[in-house]
């Protein structure tokens, strides 16, 4: 047997408790074929010596926007504006430029207009400030403007792009589950919130299947240089989070064509299941894809994980369904405003069950503890009834979870993926919306461990700072912008919790645990090449990524990781010492 690559010379952390540390690694045909002695005598048609570089298992971030995040490389980035001075500059150096010209369906026509489209675009960022309808309609003049908000849950449009969706008058309703927020005097602000969204997007989607395979192709490049060998995508095929209703076979080709370079997961939205034929279950009728196809149905390198349904808003748009008032000034004054979900619990529970019945796992984005409560009851209600799933049942971010609901969802095996990568930029304002008496109960991490509840990395990229290492720190140390600790000291992860985040406990939320997490014999040969360990790093941050590999194929490396072909005709880099089997 002659393995096709040999790692030597590493720190290898495992991540498996039976076997936690080796130095060499042996990879053939995808697959971890063993470790330190289990490899003694065999050759390797390619033998890379590590110098003592950390070498742990491929990162996992279990939810995040991959499309999206790619297809926002190519737009009017607008995130580096401090103050709505810069914001508004940005947008005349857009308009001026013709950039980011729609979703890549062709030149504008009549009935395709030439919009311009921003993303990066935070409030936080501005002093709590958005922009004036005014001033961006003296930018803009006709041409529509769609500005996504960093949150995924509201965006600023200009008049041109409501006068498009016939939503500019006073007299037009509010969807259900959304607002579009208006002035004392019933006119618009420019502020559309949650499912108004969909009101614009509609003019602008769907995006064509090119347009989707470049931004997957450019995302997952970008993932590749940061460590991530898979990915979940928290919503494909339809609602505000989707792009296009053939999603799914933009992935496809993107995979067929070697322009997807990390293993995909992919959560269909619940608004794209319909009714199926074939028996009922129980008091549901099934709701699903065509030919049955459930949760778990693909490959190693593409497949479909839960239905995704989001249940309410976001913490930093105060929409999320909280059961106490947000406050302001840190907690001095209540607000009234306790959030929304998205429908009324009863139709949510409805659509929930009909797909649980047909076979689906769900993933209900619950932010606010007041949803959390919802999806809690309405996911173990649909275990009781219908049985357990394979691929586990998730609840999103998880954001406030009061102490009396972790019993709950670890008794039900409920996943949850709250996200680190929102301290930094978000823990202050959070700070001041919740107040401090029920600080505490945000963006638990070590209390979600201490429970029995299994927790996973993510970033929600592109919300959120998609860097895993970055992620890592902040379970590590909840810093803040100000330098704060956001939240509960206590709710800290050790480094090895941390990076279990991002490995063994990502794969076993995503339901991939007998395949990836962990540098096991038999698993998939996804790897990192770090420049340090984690475990005892001074700043995990401020780590280096040297080398990315997915079923020991290298889809990002550094200078210093020098194949055997470079080798042979140039001087060989600081980690690589050629033991290539020649005599």
């Amino acid at each position: 047997m002659k393995l096709d690559l040999l790692l030597r010379n590493a720190d290898i952390i495992t991540m498996d408790e039976r076997r936690p540390h080796a130095t060499s690694l042996g990879v053939w045909q995808g697959r971890v074929v063993g470790l330190d002695d289990d490899l003694d005598g065999l050759e390797a048609a390619e033998v890379l010596d590590l110098g003592g570089a950390t070498v742990t298992p491929g990162f996992i971030d279990a939810h995040c926007h991959t499309t999206w995040f790619g297809l926002g490389l190519g737009e009017l980035d607008v995130s580096a504006a401090r103050g709505l001075n810069q914001l508004y500059a940005l947008l005349e150096a857009g308009m001026a430029a013709g950039s980011a010209a729609g979703p890549g369906t062709g030149p504008a026509t009549s009935a395709a207009p030439d919009w311009l489209l921003a993303t990066g675009f935070s409030q936080q960022q501005h002093g709590g400030e958005f922009p004036d309808i005014t001033v961006l309609d003296r930018i803009t003049g006709n041409r529509p403007l769609f500005i996504r908000h960093n949150s995924g849950h509201m965006a600023v449009v200009n008049t041109a792009a409501l006068r498009l969706a016939g939503a500019e008058a006073a007299s037009f309703p509010d969807p259900d589950g959304g607002v579009i927020v208006r002035d004392a005097a019933g006119r618009p602000t420019g502020l559309v919130q949650e499912t108004a969204q969909q009101l614009i997007q509609q003019l602008i989607l769907p995006y064509s299947s090119e347009a989707i395979e470049a931004a997957l192709d450019r995302a997952t490049s970008h993932y590749a240089a940061e460590g991530i060998t898979s990915f979940t995508e928290a919503g494909i095929g339809g609602g505000w989070i989707g792009h296009s209703p053939v999603e799914l076979a933009a992935y496809q080709r993107a995979a067929s064509a070697g322009r997807l370079h990390a293993r995909a997961q992919l959560m269909p939205v619940l608004d794209v299941l319909h009714p199926i034929g074939g028996p009922n279950s129980g008091d549901a009728s099934p709701a699903g894809l065509d030919l049955g196809i459930t949760s778990g149905f693909g490959g190693d390198f593409l497949s479909l994980g839960p239905a995704k349904v989001f249940l309410d808003g976001s913490l930093l748009g105060e929409t999320a369904a909280v059961s106490q008032d947000y406050c302001s000034h840190g907690g001095t004054d209540n607000t009234g405003n306790t959030g929304y979900f998205q429908a009324e619990p009863e139709a949510l529970r409805a659509k929930i069950e009909a797909a649980y019945a047909a076979g689906w796992s769900i993933a209900a984005h619950a932010i606010g503890d007041r949803a959390v409560d919802l999806a809690i009851e309405i996911i173990t209600g649909c275990a009781a009834k219908y049985g357990p799933r394979a691929v586990p049942n998730r609840i999103e971010h998880a954001s406030m979870t009061r102490p009396d609901q972790l019993p709950g969802l670890a008794a039900a095996n409920i996943a949850v993926t709250p996200q680190a990568s929102f301290f930094f930029d978000g823990g202050d304002g959070m700070t001041l919306s919740l107040g401090p008496e029920r600080l505490g109960w945000a963006y638990r991490a070590a209390s979600f461990l201490a429970a029995g509840v299994t927790l996973a990395g993510s970033s929600d990229r592109p919300v959120a700072d998609g860097n895993v290492l970055r992620g890592m720190q902040a379970f590590v140390d909840r810093s803040t912008a100000s330098g704060a600790i956001f939240g509960n000291p206590d709710e800290r992860l050790s480094p090895l919790q941390a990076l279990a985040a991002y490995t063994t406990g990502a794969a076993a939320a995503t339901g991939t645990s007998g395949i990836k997490g962990s540098l096991t014999t038999g698993k998939l040969a996804d790897f990192t090449v770090l420049s340090g360990s984690p475990l005892t790093a001074g700043s995990i941050a401020e780590l280096q990524v040297l080398a990315t590999a997915v079923g020991g194929t290298f889809t990002f490396r550094t200078p210093g990781i020098t194949s055997p072909v470079a080798a042979d005709s140039a001087a060989t880099g600081p980690f690589f010492h050629p033991a290539t089997n020649r005599s």
